[in-house]
């Protein structure tokens, strides 16, 4: 990875990050291993220091802490560890338990820290907690005076419903202003998710036809393989639409279906995303599937008699002068065929069919933009051509990009990565702001009030066989 004064990037001011949630599953998988690759490229403030914190009853000491991050290291970072490097980050660990009634070791740690940075060091709240747990944290912060010069990064999903996402922003600006809320969606930090700006708005050969003349539908399918892998407490509370479509799908068709900004600062940029929710209408339950793998009740810690879906696919619509009438199906779910992140754009086809036989292509795969958005990320463009021959006889074709074959990877910042270093820096770009948040809720009432029941669909399938149905007379891109 390019170091900071390789990549022209102004290093952050000093800080102090206190991790929430320090000791669960994100800081191990995500956090702490960004964190320390941060440090490596040179992208960290010059002088910091990361607090984990916890609950008493999780609480770890330093040095069990500091082994905690060396164990997350080694298993969930990228590439071999420095043993210079790691000491250097390791020296800058340390761990002190909080709840609310209870801040004043948290206080004093955060003090020790400004004693040793100096003055005007800033505050980086994560909160790496699940929701019903945001507003006693939030009340935590204001309690230990440790809102001054701070910002505060929330997790997703950023509420369950519309009153818990008002009452959560309620509470978010009794000690912050807007300016100092990042709510994180680790989807907007991906390079690939980010290239989608990049490719409509710096050529001109895409932009011209991203409309409803030209377009019949757009696709954005997230399957995964995984199950929920002992997170019931979290899945019976969450599910499948909450979990991922609320904040990851919807977030990535903003950026899809916007307009062009003004320019890419943050207030432009939101404002544009913002305009695309406004636009959408309720959801219609009955275009939305709802499924749960065979085997789900039987997880640890589910309900006999559980309907939480663990997929779901829905039809939504973006009702503006652009994409009136042009469908967008999403798609998402545990226990499928692969675990895929992908973005379709499925062009009109022609008004008349000159070419003899061409609707019997085998495998018709012709007539898309396929962009797959799971790091490294790639694009392609799915058309027809000329087979060898005497015959005039169509055949698939495809031009492909690939971050992975065309850049170097060393460069790439993952999702996480790429958004604590805005949080920093204090870029709001790429993080959700709250009435854009509150109208995907707003949308989402109809589907949260009244759910279809949950259809029953195998291990490693694409879903439940009423998947099909939902987008004809169109197909499903995956599986290829």
């Amino acid at each position: 990875m390019a170091r900071a004064a390789e990549s022209g990037l102004q290093r952050p001011d000093d800080h102090i990050i206190v991790l929430f949630g320090s000791t669960g599953d994100l800081a191990k998988r995500k956090l702490i291993p960004g964190l320390f690759r941060l440090a490596k490229a040179g992208l960290m403030p010059r002088q910091f220091r990361i607090i984990g914190t916890a609950p008493p009853f999780f609480a770890k000491t330093t040095d069990e802490f500091r082994a905690f991050a060396r164990a997350s290291v080694e298993t969930f970072g990228q590439g071999t560890i420095d043993e210079k490097e790691w000491e250097d980050f390791a020296a800058k660990i340390s761990f002190a338990p909080a709840e609310l009634g209870d801040e004043d070791a948290l206080r004093a740690e955060v003090a020790r820290a400004r004693s040793e940075i100096g003055t005007g060091v800033r505050l980086l709240h994560h909160l790496a907690v699940p929701p019903h747990a945001f507003g006693s944290m939030v009340e935590l912060l204001g309690v230990a005076e440790l809102v001054n010069n701070a910002r505060v990064v929330c997790e997703k999903p950023f509420g369950t419903d519309l009153h818990s996402a008002q009452e959560l922003n309620r509470q978010l600006r009794s000690h912050f202003d807007e300016s100092q809320i990042f709510r994180i969606d680790h989807f907007l930090g991906k390079e690939s998710v980010d290239n989608v700006l990049a490719l409509r708005f710096a050529n001109g050969l895409f932009e011209p036809i991203w409309n409803r003349d030209n377009v019949s539908y757009i696709q954005i399918d997230v399957p995964e393989k995984i199950s929920i892998e002992g997170r019931a407490a979290f899945f019976e509370e969450t599910g499948a639409f909450r979990d991922m479509v609320v904040t990851h799908l919807f977030q990535v068709l903003g950026v899809v279906a916007m307009e062009p900004p003004v320019s890419l600062d943050a207030k432009p940029l939101r404002d544009e995303m913002v305009k695309v929710f406004e636009s959408m209408n309720p959801i219609d339950v009955g275009q939305v599937v709802r499924g749960q793998y065979e085997g789900y009740l039987d997880e640890p810690g589910v309900s006999p008699y559980s309907q939480a879906e663990t997929f779901v696919a829905l039809q939504c619509e973006v009702d503006n002068w652009r994409w009136k009438g042009v469908p967008f199906f999403l798609r998402t779910g545990k226990c499928m065929a692969e675990s895929r992140q992908v973005i379709t754009i499925g062009f009109r086809e022609p008004v008349m069919r000159i070419f003899p036989g061409d609707m019997g292509v085998r495998g018709r795969r012709g007539n898309k933009l396929v962009i797959d958005f799971a790091d490294p990320g790639s694009i392609d463009l799915h058309f027809f051509a000329k087979l060898p021959g005497p015959q005039m006889r169509l055949g698939n074709a495809q031009m492909s990009f690939s971050y992975e074959d065309s850049f170097s990877s060393s460069h790439n910042l993952q999702g996480y990565e790429q958004l604590i270093l805005n949080a920093m820096i204090g870029n709001q770009a790429l993080f959700t702001r709250s009435d854009g948040i509150e109208r995907l809720w707003e949308i989402s009432q109809p589907l949260l009030s009244a759910p279809p029941p949950v259809e029953i669909y195998e291990r490693g399938s694409w879903g439940p066989e009423t998947v099909d149905e939902l987008v004809s007379p169109f197909h499903w891109f995956l599986p290829e």
